[in-house]
């Protein structure tokens, strides 16, 4: 099997990712961020090379110099800020695109997101930028833009469990998403470097069942536990007032500006679905949503409560 190069190899979905190449036979070379190394925790078959992203000669500067035929990216902004992701989400993979066709590789899978349907982000914006890049390529690519993870939806497990509220904002009905697992995304990921199918497509992707709203994951989390639902509807305009006000305080302090961003994500997140946006309708459409895997989050839940696996949130942590 061909020789992969992975990127994000130290996050989430780029562990499981690590797994499934592993699993299917790839070796795999990882380039990672300058600390993030622990070459005890590498299983056998991975090679991981610290290298500085952010510096266009950075294929030079990684250790080793392997050779990889085909790259797979689940590498993203860690907190989707401008500086963040201009750095990360577009010139660090424009570094890696350049890095791929110089070594004459033949595949790049890329992990985008749903939501740069409707870009209003500066992180989207940057993710949009290098899609384009890899489109004008003349590697074979695939760009695939997974509905919302577990992770994301887990950071109120713990606070139900323990007797508060689980938070929605408005009615709990303003958006809504087909969650994917780690594990089902990574094979997805992966089975995109051999199915031809696949090839030079953007390709949206959720987790099996029904489209779930956050009142939803409230009622079926709080049956989990057999309890009445306790849930606070916190009103759309509130996130909106903090917003604008930090957005308007960051003009005399321009410290305040990343605050103000981390708002204004958090806002979208709050009203948009996670799910295929129909142009014309001009609304998200569950149904054209594809889907795949096994898993579901009611399933992550129960795993959760029953203390076999943990949410690892980092910046998901909302609540």
């Amino acid at each position: 099997m061909p020789r992969v190069l992975l990127l994000g190899a130290t996050g989430t979905i780029g562990r499981a990712t690590l797994r499934a190449l592993l699993a299917r036979g790839h070796e795999v070379l990882c380039w990672v961020r300058p600390g993030r190394r622990d070459v005890r925790a590498w299983p056998a078959g991975v090679v991981a090379r610290e290298t500085d992203f952010a510096d266009a000669r950075f294929p030079l500067q990684a250790e080793g110099g392997e050779r990889f035929c085909a790259v797979v990216s689940c590498m993203a902004s860690r907190t989707g800020v401008p500086h963040d992701a201009w750095a990360i989400d577009h010139r660090a993979h424009l570094h890696v695109l350049r890095a791929a066709e110089r070594e004459g590789a033949t595949r790049f899978v890329l992990l985008s997101a749903m939501c740069v349907q409707k870009p209003r982000l500066a992180f989207q914006q940057a993710k949009l930028a290098f899609e384009r890049e890899l489109q004008a390529s003349a590697l074979d690519w695939s760009i695939v833009r997974p509905t919302a993870y577990f992770k994301s939806l887990s950071g109120q497990v713990r606070r139900v469990r323990e007797g508060k509220p689980f938070v929605v904002f408005g009615d709990g009905r303003l958006t809504a998403c087909k969650p994917i697992s780690d594990d089902d995304l990574a094979a997805y990921l992966v089975d995109c470097l051999d199915d031809a199918s696949r090839s030079r497509r953007i390709l949206p992707i959720g987790g099996p069942g029904e489209a779930i709203t956050p009142l939803d994951q409230a009622t079926r989390l709080f049956g989990m536990l057999d309890r009445p639902p306790r849930i606070r509807h916190v009103p759309v305009a509130m996130i909106d007032g903090i917003a604008g006000a930090l957005g308007a305080a960051a003009r005399w302090l321009p410290a305040l500006e990343v605050k103000a961003e981390l708002a204004r994500i958090g806002r979208y997140y709050a009203t948009e679905s996670m799910l295929v946006w129909d142009e014309v309708a001009g609304k998200y459409d569950a149904d054209a949503t594809p889907t795949f895997g096994t898993q579901t989050l009611w399933d992550h839940y129960a795993a959760l409560l029953r203390g076999e696996a943990v949410a690892e949130l980092g910046e998901h942590a909302v609540f």
